[in-house]
């Protein structure tokens, strides 16, 4: 486990990065990344979509011009006060201070679900996405973006010491035990030699689905 995969460590370093952190992040996750991600989610005017790991709101901005029901969850306080600025403490937003292991919210709550930048910080990814199966409604879609593993050994061993960074086999891995049947992965690059994101689609399984279908796997990878 990584040194940031514990949350009282990532919390104090969001303390100190959030001051920073909109300088920092186009580096590494842009606008033009975001909003191909975005169409992914392909989120429905009127949906209630929950953002978790929101941090300073980048991806809420976005989120914003598909529908204006959106909640935002993060659990830095100081990351939290930089969304504040941007869009009001009892704005549009809904925020919430909270956990993505632990979601303060009840079943089948949201049409969608995202999260872009966060999952390298759960100490246990798997039952942040059970989570995230448990509070979006059956069909619904489930978006999550994280770093990609580096193909070098020496970064590799680097990025483990860290955060939690997964191929498409890791990533296959987790949704699976999470309980998701449908799902793809697309890795998106700001640049060739800059940071890899991975960013896994998954779908909610329908229960009101034909009974005796079978499930399908969908584990493609665009790069």
């Amino acid at each position: 486990m990584g040194v940031l995969e514990d949350k009282s460590r990532a919390r104090v370093f969001y303390k100190y990065l959030s001051k920073a952190y909109d300088a920092i992040n186009p580096f590494i996750w842009n606008e033009e990344m975001r909003d191909e991600a975005l169409e992914w989610l392909d989120a429905d005017e009127g949906d209630r979509v929950l953002d978790v790991g929101c941090g300073t709101g980048f991806a809420t901005e976005g989120l914003l011009r598909y529908t204006d029901d959106i909640w935002a969850l993060d659990q830095s306080a100081h990351q939290l006060e930089k969304a504040f600025a941007k869009f009001g403490k009892r704005g549009d937003v809904k925020f919430h201070r909270g956990d993505a292991e632990r979601l303060p919210f009840e079943d089948d709550s949201f049409d969608a679900y995202w999260s872009s930048g966060s999952i390298e910080y759960w100490p246990n990814p798997v039952a942040a996405l059970r989570e995230a199966r448990r509070v979006t409604k059956p069909g619904g879609t489930v978006l999550v973006v994280g770093p990609d593993y580096p193909n070098s050994t020496l970064f590799q061993k680097l990025a483990d010491a860290i955060m939690l960074f997964y191929d498409e086999d890791e990533a296959d891995r987790m949704f699976a035990e999470a309980g998701f049947e449908e799902f793809e992965h697309h890795i998106q690059q700001r640049a060739p030699g800059t940071p890899r994101a991975i960013t896994t689609v998954a779908r909610v399984p329908d229960d009101t689905d034909e009974a005796g279908e079978e499930a399908t796997d969908t584990r493609t990878s665009t790069a």
